[in-house]
């Protein structure tokens, strides 16, 4: 309807399109089958920083081990066989990180092509005497794996409705679809939170590694300049694009991209497409893309109801770019997404900040996204309402699989080594006083008191994790048990970490009974 305003009368449908990047980690099989915590719940529960992580991004900008190399062109080709065209993979920024992304394609093709590319890696990988793992967080300190969604909207007669003019401000068209995203964005940022919130992605969102839980837009200096301009009512100052400077003089001259290189936004406008980047790389890419092709319907629906019946069509369509601008405004922003202050300045502006899944659940049945959900014939009321106790249900199933898990090894592995070390040292310090009398066996009896103090703490720990876990009241909802999983086992399983991690730089490693972060990351 919108396109048929512009003359395109040819145009019979528009799908959109989506490339989802897939980021995954490779550790050892030898090393993952000794650490129940992986097994169980997919991510470390505990672990020591290692000496080096990602600070030098030798990784990153390093070259492909032969082993992940192997494992990639074995992927590819199994990835092929079945019609998924993965097109680029690479070393991402953690120790053992890497990715994949494919060519585009419809999203409805994506979202099952991202599905096929999910298995094949943990399959593949055990053919090479690896393990994939796709959880958002597998260890703490390093960057955890997303899943960028680059999506667009495309013409049956192949035209990308995000593609930019040769002058983009000069073209009406875009700018209208811009702002339908704009505004769709700002009106619906909560669902677009619900559509990447998970209980691992709640260790990944706002942690200075991936995108902030609160939901912005960045489209780019020039755009900004562009949209100000239209809003404003003033004439546009095109800026001139910057050519890079390389520091060498043999290069084609080009020109510096205006679009986002910071990657801190959420929600980036990237060129020719948005980038969400806010997904879980474990996560399905369906639930996003419906939230994105259903919100740009509607302020689709909307704008052609308003333009088609209008006398003057472009006075129309330029009030209503300018009108959006003025509204929504609020949800673009710039600057760095990692920054204390974005928070400060996003509750200013009255942006919607849901830091974790328990908080953001509770926006899905708003009446608002039952009405536009409903109203569009994507999920019914009863749909929804079963959607959103599933999504409570296995966000608690999985904090509590945790904490369970993590007792386990606790009282069956952690103290037993911690015990035993201590007991060693113990036993050396009465043998060496014994052939050396008058030695203070002050390095003994330092390690053995604090591995000693480190154990009861863990113990004490433990216990209250234990009885937080037993006695969750038996009469709390679907939503009740959410919150008292994050708010009592969460902090409770924080708390058991920081005393294993304190006493894993302590105790000698062949006491150790699991591997480190050392041997998890740096042995592929």
């Amino acid at each position: 309807r919108v396109l048929k305003l512009f003359g395109h009368d040819s145009v019979m449908a528009v799908k959109s399109t989506v490339g989802p990047e897939q980021e995954y980690f490779l550790i050892p099989k030898e090393y993952y089958d000794k650490r129940k915590d992986l097994i169980y719940t997919g991510r470390t529960l505990f672990g020591a920083k290692p000496p080096k992580g990602q600070e030098l991004d030798d990784h990153y900008f390093g070259v492909i081990k032969p082993r992940v190399s192997e494992f990639m062109k074995d992927l590819n080709e199994e990835l092929w066989k079945v019609g998924v065209l993965a097109k680029t993979e690479h070393n991402e920024v953690a120790p053992a990180q890497h990715e994949l992304a494919p060519i585009f394609t419809t999203t409805n093709i994506a979202t099952d092509h991202n599905q096929l590319t999910m298995e094949l890696l943990q399959k593949i990988a055990k053919r090479h005497g690896m393990v994939c793992l796709l959880h958002e967080k597998p260890f703490a300190g390093v960057n955890g794996s997303g899943k960028h969604n680059n999506w667009s909207i495309s013409t049956d007669t192949g035209v990308n409705l995000l593609e930019p003019g040769e002058t983009p401000h000069e073209n009406a068209q875009f700018l209208l679809f811009l702002c339908a995203v704009i505004k769709a964005v700002d009106d619906y940022q909560d669902l677009l939170r619900i559509a990447a919130a998970s209980a691992g992605n709640d260790h990944r969102l706002g942690a200075n590694e991936a995108p902030p839980a609160v939901v912005s837009m960045f489209v780019g200096e020039e755009l900004e300049a562009i949209l100000e301009s239209i809003e404003n009512g003033t004439a546009y100052d095109a800026k001139e694009k910057t050519q890079m400077k390389v520091g060498v003089h043999v290069l084609p001259r080009f020109m510096r991209d205006t679009t986002d290189r910071n990657r801190t936004s959420p929600f980036a406008f990237t060129g020719n497409k948005f980038e969400f980047r806010m997904l879980g790389s474990s996560q399905s890419i369906s639930g996003p893309n419906i939230v994105l092709n259903t919100i740009m319907a509607e302020e689709l629906k909307k704008y052609a109801d308003a333009l088609e019946g209008a006398q003057d069509f472009e006075a129309a369509l330029h009030a209503l770019i300018r009108d959006a601008l003025r509204a929504h405004r609020r949800i673009l922003f710039n600057g760095n997404g990692y920054e204390g202050s974005w928070l400060e300045e996003a509750k200013r502006r009255g942006l919607a900040n849901l830091a974790s899944t328990a908080d953001a659940l509770p926006a899905f049945i708003l009446e608002k996204n039952i009405d536009l959900l409903s109203r569009h014939g994507v999920f019914s009321r009863s749909e929804m309402l079963a959607r959103h106790e599933i999504h409570m249900e296995n966000y608690s199933k999985v904090i509590k699989i945790e904490a369970s898990t993590l007792i386990d090894i606790v009282q069956h592995t952690l103290l037993n080594a911690a015990t035993a070390y201590t007991r060693d040292l113990c036993t050396a310090i009465l043998q060496k006083k014994a052939a050396l009398p008058g030695d203070t066996c002050r390095v003994e009896s330092a390690l053995a008191a604090s591995v000693s103090r480190l154990g009861e703490d863990l113990l004490d720990r433990c216990a209250a994790l234990k009885t937080a876990l037993d006695t969750m009241p038996k009469t709390l909802d679907a939503e009740g048990e959410m919150h008292y999983c994050h708010d009592q086992l969460v902090p409770a399983m924080g708390k058991v970490r920081e005393t294993i991690d304190h006493m894993e730089t302590l105790v000698a490693s062949s006491y150790w009974p699991v591997p480190t972060y050392c041997d998890l990351l740096f042995s592929v």
